[in-house]
Protein backbone atom coordinates (compact mmCIF):
# COMPACT_ATOMS: atom_id res chain seq x y z
CA UNK A 1 0.00 0.00 0.00
CA UNK A 2 1.59 3.47 -0.81
CA UNK A 3 2.59 5.54 2.24
CA UNK A 4 2.23 9.13 1.45
CA UNK A 5 5.33 11.40 1.09
CA UNK A 6 6.90 15.06 0.30
CA UNK A 7 4.73 16.21 -2.70
CA UNK A 8 1.20 14.23 -2.53
CA UNK A 9 -1.76 16.18 -2.36
CA UNK A 10 -3.83 13.86 0.75
CA UNK A 11 -7.33 14.36 2.55
CA UNK A 12 -6.58 14.14 6.10
CA UNK A 13 -9.69 13.84 9.04
CA UNK A 14 -7.72 15.30 11.96
CA UNK A 15 -9.09 16.13 15.79
CA UNK A 16 -6.60 18.44 17.36
CA UNK A 17 -6.17 19.18 21.46
CA UNK A 18 -4.08 20.87 23.86
CA UNK A 19 -2.32 18.53 26.37
CA UNK A 20 -5.14 19.44 28.62
CA UNK A 21 -7.61 17.65 26.39
CA UNK A 22 -9.51 20.88 24.96
CA UNK A 23 -10.11 20.77 21.32
CA UNK A 24 -8.89 23.69 19.65
CA UNK A 25 -10.06 22.36 15.66
CA UNK A 26 -11.78 19.24 14.38
CA UNK A 27 -12.54 18.36 11.12
CA UNK A 28 -15.47 16.53 11.87
CA UNK A 29 -18.77 17.15 10.00
CA UNK A 30 -16.95 18.90 7.55
CA UNK A 31 -14.47 18.18 4.51
CA UNK A 32 -11.11 16.38 5.34
CA UNK A 33 -8.56 18.68 5.18
CA UNK A 34 -6.54 18.83 1.94
CA UNK A 35 -2.67 19.87 1.29
CA UNK A 36 0.30 18.85 0.06
CA UNK A 37 2.77 17.32 1.68
CA UNK A 38 6.18 19.74 2.31
CA UNK A 39 4.38 22.20 0.50
CA UNK A 40 4.21 25.01 3.50
CA UNK A 41 0.54 24.85 3.47
CA UNK A 42 0.59 22.68 7.96
CA UNK A 43 2.64 23.34 10.78
CA UNK A 44 5.98 21.40 10.32
CA UNK A 45 4.92 18.97 12.75
CA UNK A 46 1.21 18.13 10.92
CA UNK A 47 3.13 17.39 7.33
CA UNK A 48 5.94 15.26 9.53
CA UNK A 49 3.05 12.89 11.24
CA UNK A 50 1.63 12.29 8.20
CA UNK A 51 4.46 11.20 5.89
CA UNK A 52 4.33 7.78 6.02
CA UNK A 53 0.69 6.64 6.47
CA UNK A 54 -1.14 4.71 4.53
CA UNK A 55 -4.81 4.95 3.52
CA UNK A 56 -7.13 4.51 6.52
CA UNK A 57 -4.45 4.71 9.02
CA UNK A 58 -5.34 6.73 12.33
CA UNK A 59 -2.51 7.32 14.72
CA UNK A 60 -2.30 10.40 16.94
CA UNK A 61 0.85 12.77 17.01
CA UNK A 62 1.94 14.89 19.64
CA UNK A 63 3.58 18.29 18.14
CA UNK A 64 5.88 20.02 20.92
CA UNK A 65 4.75 23.89 20.75
CA UNK A 66 8.31 24.86 18.53
CA UNK A 67 6.87 22.71 15.43
CA UNK A 68 3.82 23.99 15.73
CA UNK A 69 3.18 27.97 16.54
CA UNK A 70 6.54 28.60 18.02
CA UNK A 71 6.77 30.43 21.19
CA UNK A 72 5.00 33.31 23.14
CA UNK A 73 6.67 36.19 22.12
CA UNK A 74 6.51 38.85 25.04
CA UNK A 75 7.67 41.77 22.06
CA UNK A 76 4.38 41.27 20.12
CA UNK A 77 1.71 42.02 23.75
CA UNK A 78 1.52 45.76 22.80
CA UNK A 79 0.23 48.76 24.42
CA UNK A 80 -2.59 50.74 22.00
CA UNK A 81 -4.11 54.20 23.50
CA UNK A 82 -7.67 53.74 23.76
CA UNK A 83 -8.39 56.77 22.02
CA UNK A 84 -6.87 55.07 18.86
CA UNK A 85 -10.20 53.17 18.76
CA UNK A 86 -13.67 54.09 17.75
CA UNK A 87 -15.63 55.69 20.52
CA UNK A 88 -18.45 53.78 19.81
CA UNK A 89 -16.61 50.37 20.23
CA UNK A 90 -16.94 48.34 23.31
CA UNK A 91 -13.94 46.49 24.02
CA UNK A 92 -13.97 43.23 25.94
CA UNK A 93 -11.48 40.90 27.43
CA UNK A 94 -10.46 37.80 24.74
CA UNK A 95 -12.07 40.00 21.90
CA UNK A 96 -10.25 39.42 18.41
CA UNK A 97 -9.50 42.31 16.20
CA UNK A 98 -7.76 42.69 12.88
CA UNK A 99 -4.95 45.40 12.72
CA UNK A 100 -2.36 46.16 10.15
CA UNK A 101 1.14 46.89 10.43
CA UNK A 102 3.37 49.59 8.08
CA UNK A 103 2.84 47.76 5.02
CA UNK A 104 -0.59 46.86 4.43
CA UNK A 105 -0.40 43.49 6.15
CA UNK A 106 -3.66 42.49 8.27
CA UNK A 107 -2.91 39.85 11.53
CA UNK A 108 -5.09 39.13 14.55
CA UNK A 109 -4.20 40.27 17.65
CA UNK A 110 -6.35 39.42 21.02
CA UNK A 111 -7.39 41.90 23.72
CA UNK A 112 -5.70 40.95 27.05
CA UNK A 113 -6.07 43.98 29.29
CA UNK A 114 -7.90 46.63 29.44
CA UNK A 115 -6.46 49.67 31.22
CA UNK A 116 -8.05 53.13 32.26
CA UNK A 117 -6.26 54.83 29.48
CA UNK A 118 -5.32 52.27 27.31
CA UNK A 119 -5.62 48.35 25.78
CA UNK A 120 -3.32 45.40 25.80
CA UNK A 121 -3.60 43.78 22.54
CA UNK A 122 -1.47 40.15 21.69
CA UNK A 123 -0.48 39.79 18.36
CA UNK A 124 1.03 36.17 19.09
CA UNK A 125 -1.08 33.19 17.58
CA UNK A 126 -3.47 31.93 19.93
CA UNK A 127 -1.79 28.21 19.84
CA UNK A 128 1.76 29.94 19.89
CA UNK A 129 3.90 27.83 23.20
CA UNK A 130 1.14 25.10 23.21
CA UNK A 131 1.86 21.75 22.45
CA UNK A 132 -0.47 20.08 20.58
CA UNK A 133 -2.01 16.65 19.96
CA UNK A 134 -3.89 15.19 16.78
CA UNK A 135 -6.12 12.37 16.01
CA UNK A 136 -5.01 11.62 12.27
CA UNK A 137 -6.95 9.41 9.51
CA UNK A 138 -5.12 9.48 6.35
CA UNK A 139 -8.58 9.17 4.09
CA UNK A 140 -6.95 9.70 0.41
CA UNK A 141 -3.47 10.14 -1.28
CA UNK A 142 -5.24 12.05 -4.12
CA UNK A 143 -1.55 12.28 -5.96
CA UNK A 144 1.78 14.23 -6.12
CA UNK A 145 2.74 17.61 -8.36
CA UNK A 146 2.75 16.78 -11.88
CA UNK A 147 6.59 16.93 -12.85
CA UNK A 148 7.44 18.61 -15.60
CA UNK A 149 10.09 17.10 -17.69
CA UNK A 150 12.38 19.20 -20.14
CA UNK A 151 13.73 17.74 -23.22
Amino acid sequence: MAQAKSGDKVKVHYHGKLTSGETFDSSEGRAPLEFEIGGGMVIKGFDEGVTGMTVGEKKTINIPYNEAYGARNPEMVIEMPKDRFPSDMEIEMGMPLMMSDQQGHQFQVTVVEIKETAVMLDANHPLAGQDLIFDLELVEIVGGSPLIIMP
